[in-house]
């Protein structure tokens, strides 16, 4: 299997039409929609091709996840996180990614599932998701934390906000319930540095 880094431009573009497949099909029918057959003939590639570039469904459903989170980067970034305390800032992050998921309840499903299966290749997506998450919540916590701790807070942080969404995507509690978990979590994390 070919990394995203070493791909020419042509293959990095049936690489990109595969995921968007993947995308359209997971908001539409949610994790089983998601077959890697009518992925190829979405994408208009062999299914060979697919499996080129990913191992398995989760692994393709986890690096669909990978571009959803690195979208909503993009978007924190050029609208920082506002708030008058860090904690505001922080669950404001974790609720703009809460209502991004919220919008797409299906597909929400499908990659959040892929996120927690063994699959070496959904392993590898979900740390780069974990990192993108970590890097827009480093924003909300400044240059006021020490880099290790942040590094920490964010990792924490982000566990707390993934075990909620497997809660919500199981039917456990709903998508409000996943927004306050977060909050409760940050407040009790970052009360501490006012």
């Amino acid at each position: 299997m070919d990394g995203p880094a070493t791909l020419t431009k042509s293959q990095a573009a049936r690489r990109d039409r595969v995921i968007q497949a993947a995308l359209e099909l997971g908001s539409v029918g949610g994790y089983d929609a998601v077959q890697m057959r009518d992925v190829a003939a979405a994408a208009e590639v062999a299914l060979g091709t697919i499996y080129r570039y990913f191992s398995s469904k989760d692994h393709l459903l986890a690096a669909a996840m990978v571009e959803w989170v690195h979208d909503l980067e993009r978007r924190v970034t050029a609208r920082p996180p506002t708030g008058d305390t860090m904690a505001d800032r922080v669950v404001s992050v974790l609720r703009r990614a809460t209502r991004a998921m919220e919008r797409e309840p299906r597909l929400s499903e499908a990659v959040v599932t892929a996120l927690s299966s063994p699959d070496r290749g959904a392993a590898a997506a979900q740390e780069q998701s974990g990192q993108a998450l970590g890097r827009m919540l480093g924003l909300a916590l400044g240059d006021d934390v020490d880099p290790e701790a942040r590094a920490l807070i964010s990792r924490t942080l982000g566990h707390v906000w993934f075990s909620s969404l497997i809660g919500w995507v199981n039917g456990w509690s709903g998508i409000t319930q996943v927004g306050d978990e977060v909050e409760i979590a940050t407040h009790l994390v970052l009360d501490q540095y006012g």
